[in-house]
C-alpha cells in the first residue's frame, strides 16, 4: 500500500512472482501489480527517431555474452576418483557504454563465471574481463581490449524522465539470436524487483516489449535511441519455463549508471541508505488536508535505527484514499534534497544512490507544520 501510488521504498521488498531472464527461472518479488497491453508496436511521437533509426544507431553497440563457468568433480564414498568437470555456459547481452571498452550487463548473466567472451556478430569472440559486480542491483561492468574506433558506445538518458505509455525497444539475444530487435511501451514505473541477493531494486521500468532467456543485460531503449533501463528479468506463467508474457522489467539507467561508475572507479559499489518511504504529494491532497506545501514528498514509513529516523524525520499515521490511491497524512513533507527541489521518490532514491555511507544529506521539510532543515549522515545498506 505504501508504495502503490508512485514511488518506492528504500530498502524494503514487494510482492508478486517474476524471473530472471538467465538460463533458469526463479520466482522472486515484484511489488504493485498492474494490467498490461499485448506487446504492441508502438506510434512515432513527433521529433522521435523511427524503430529502423534507433535500430540502426543502437544495434552495433549491443553486444552477446558467453559465460563459461568450470564445476570441479568430487570424489564419492564409492568412487576413489573424482568426477570428470562440468562445464556450463550462458548467454546474455551487454551494451558498450564508453570508448575505453566498458561494457554493461546483468550480475546474473556472469555470476561464477571463470570466462567471459563478448560476440559483436557471429564471427568474432572476444575475451571479457570483469572489472566489477553488484548483487544488490544485478548490475557488472566487463572490459574488452579493442579499438576506440571499432566501439558504439550507446547514449543513457534517464529513467527519472520515463512515463507509462512512452514507447520503447529492447536489443538483444534472446535463444542465442543476436541482436534481435522488439518494440512495446512502458507499462508501468517505479516497480520494485528483487536482485540476486534478495535486495531490492528500485524504481524498475515494466515493458510489454517481447524480452526473453538471453535479453539479460541488453539495453532498454525510448524513442530518441538512449537507453532507459537494463533488461533483466519477466514475469512468468504457471510454466517456470515458459517465455515472453508481456511482462518484463528494466533496471533504471539513473541506477545503473551511478554503480557503474563506482565499479569503474573502484571495482565494486558501495550503497548508501536513508530508511524511509515516501509518496509524491498532490495539489489536492495538499488542498484537501490543507497542508503547507503543494508539491514534494509525503513520508510514509520510517525504518527504526536508520539514518532517517536518526534525524528526527516523521512518517504519516492517518490513512486516507484520494482518487484511488492510499496515503499516510501528517507526517513530514520533503520539499528540497541538498537544495534541489524533489516531487518524486525516483528523484529521492537516485539522489541517495550517488552518495556513498557515511556521506551528510541536507533535507528541507515540513515538520509538525513548519520549515524545518535536517542533516542527515547516511547508513550503508546491508545485504
Amino acid at each position: 500500500m505504501l508504495v502503490a501510488a508512485a514511488g518506492g521504498v528504500v530498502a524494503l521488498a514487494g510482492a508478486a512472482a517474476f524471473g530472471k531472464l538467465g538460463s533458469h527461472t526463479t520466482i522472486q518479488q515484484v511489488s504493485r501489480s498492474t494490467v498490461t497491453n499485448a506487446a504492441t508496436t508502438p506510434s512515432v511521437a513527433a521529433g522521435a527517431l523511427t524503430p529502423e533509426r534507433i535500430y540502426a544507431q543502437d544495434a552495433p553497440g549491443v553486444v552477446q555474452i558467453t559465460a563459461t563457468a568450470v564445476t570441479q568433480g568430487s570424489a564419492g564414498p564409492f568412487n576413489l576418483f573424482p568426477s570428470a568437470p562440468t562445464t556450463t555456459q550462458s548467454l546474455g547481452s551487454g551494451f558498450v557504454i564508453d570508448r575505453a571498452g566498458h561494457i554493461v550487463t546483468n550480475y546474473h548473466v556472469i555470476a561464477g563465471a571463470q570466462k567471459v567472451q563478448v560476440s559483436f556478430s557471429s564471427q568474432d569472440q572476444l575475451s571479457a574481463k570483469v572489472i566489477g559486480s553488484d548483487k544488490s542491483t544485478d548490475v557488472a561492468v566487463l572490459k574488452i581490449d579493442a579499438h576506440s574506433r571499432a566501439l558504439t558506445p550507446l547514449a543513457l538518458g534517464e529513467s527519472n524522465a520515463v512515463h507509462v505509455g512512452d514507447a520503447v525497444y529492447a536489443i538483444g539475444n534472446p535463444f542465442g539470436l543476436d541482436r534481435t530487435f522488439t518494440a512495446g511501451v512502458v507499462s508501468a514505473v517505479g516497480r520494485e524487483i528483487s536482485a540476486p541477493n534478495n535486495m531490492p531494486v528500485e524504481g524498475a521500468i515494466q515493458t510489454d516489449a517481447a524480452i526473453n532467456h538471453g535479453n539479460s543485460g541488453g539495453p532498454l531503449i525510448d524513442d530518441e535511441g538512449r537507453v532507459i533501463g537494463v533488461t533483466s528479468q519477466i514475469q512468468t506463467g504457471s510454466d517456470a519455463n515458459s517465455g515472453n508474457v508481456g511482462v518484463g522489467f528494466a533496471i533504471p539507467i539513473d541506477t545503473v549508471r551511478a554503480v557503474a561508475s563506482q565499479i569503474i572507479a573502484t571495482g565494486k559499489a558501495r550503497h548508501a541508505f536513508l530508511g524511509l518511504s515516501a509518496l509524491p504529494l498532490t495539489a489536492q491532497v495538499a488542498r484537501l488536508f490543507h497542508l503547507p506545501a503543494s508539491s514534494g514528498l509525503l513520508v510514509q514509513q520510517v525504518s527504526k535505527g536508520s539514518a532517517a529516523s536518526k534525524a528526527g524525520i516523521k512518517a504519516g499515521t492517518t490513512s486516507v484514499v484520494v482518487s484511488g490511491e492510499s496515503y499516510y497524512v501528517g507526517g513530514d513533507i520533503i520539499t528540497r534534497i541538498d537544495g534541489r527541489a524533489v516531487s518524486s521518490y525516483d528523484e529521492l532514491a537516485s539522489a541517495v544512490l550517488a552518495k556513498e555511507p557515511g556521506a551528510k544529506m541536507t533535507i528541507e521539510l515540513w515538520h509538525n507544520g513548519k520549515k524545518k532543515t535536517v542533516t542527515v549522515t547516511l547508513g550503508a545498506r546491508t545485504g
